[in-house]
């Protein structure tokens, strides 16, 4: 298990020079549109070429999704990458973008890393062993719903789905502190998972978006579901990630007006 992290933390090492590289010097940068307000960038494709080759190099035959370049290769260990999570804010010159990498073995999440090299963050977990940011432990929050900060994306894949996700944006919003968008779901699991946010949820997300945040919460003492109290988010890509203390009410104000939607259909 010690291989399959440190080849992971190699490989988000890598990928994030070649990111700051392209950040430096973003006017130079060339965007492509994948789908209407879906951006890919060469700094994303170089960065997934750098971490396809890491893992590739010490483990030749495991499985590997990536966002870009799709399937390769096939067995029981499976690792979900995201070359540049938040491209828009990437683009943009924002600095909260991030590498994801998630890795499961036998259906179960086991290993994570989101690096965020323009914040200087790095986040990591093994499963049974925490969650870590800098080499520091970190704990979900201890805060009351009230009291809560909670953190969201906008469903920019499902815009015909608006109007019920403002309805549950709007109870969200008047019950708790704040809400915060971020623009990029790795980071705000993570941050959820060190007890900045307190829950987190957003919907129509894909796999390699999430993986990696999902155990980072659940070995920080969190809770993560999809909207139905399920664990069907890495297929439905709808997912809730909270404090134990955060998580019932939001799980039951996401439910009321989202839990009806699965694999983008109501």
């Amino acid at each position: 298990m010690d291989r399959v992290i440190d080849t992971a933390i190699k490989a988000a090492d890598r990928a994030t020079e070649t990111l700051m590289e392209y950040f430096t010097r973003l006017s130079e940068l060339q965007v492509e549109l994948k789908a209407k307000n879906d951006y890919v960038t060469e700094a994303d494709k170089k960065s997934e070429m750098i971490i396809i080759k890491t893992i590739k190099g010490t483990f030749p035959h495991h499985t590997i999704v990536a966002e870009e370049s799709g399937l390769h290769g096939g067995n029981e260990w499976k690792w979900y990458i995201d070359p540049l999570d938040g491209t828009k804010n990437f683009i943009h010159g924002l600095p909260a973008f991030c590498v994801s990498i998630g890795v499961e073995f036998k259906g179960e999440l086991v290993a994570a890393v989101v690096k965020a090299p323009a914040l200087k963050v790095t986040f990591t977990a093994e499963k049974g062993s925490g969650a870590y940011c800098n080499g520091k432990r970190m704990r979900v929050s201890s805060r009351t719903f009230e009291e809560a900060l909670i953190a969201t994306g906008f469903p920019f894949r499902g815009k015909n789905y608006l109007r019920d996700y403002l309805k549950c944006f709007e109870e969200v919003f008047l019950s708790v502190s704040a809400v915060r968008r971020c623009g990029s779901a790795a980071l705000d699991l993570a941050y959820t998972a060190k007890g900045v946010f307190d829950g987190f949820w957003e919907m129509f997300l894909n796999p390699w978006d999430i993986a990696a945040g999902v155990l980072l919460i659940e070995e920080a003492g969190g809770k993560v579901s999809d909207f139905n109290g399920g664990r069907d988010f890495l297929k439905s890509g709808n997912i809730i990630g909270a404090s134990l203390r955060t998580y019932p009410e939001l799980y039951r104000i996401v439910h009321k007006h989202l839990g009806g939607y699965k694999n983008g259909i109501r």
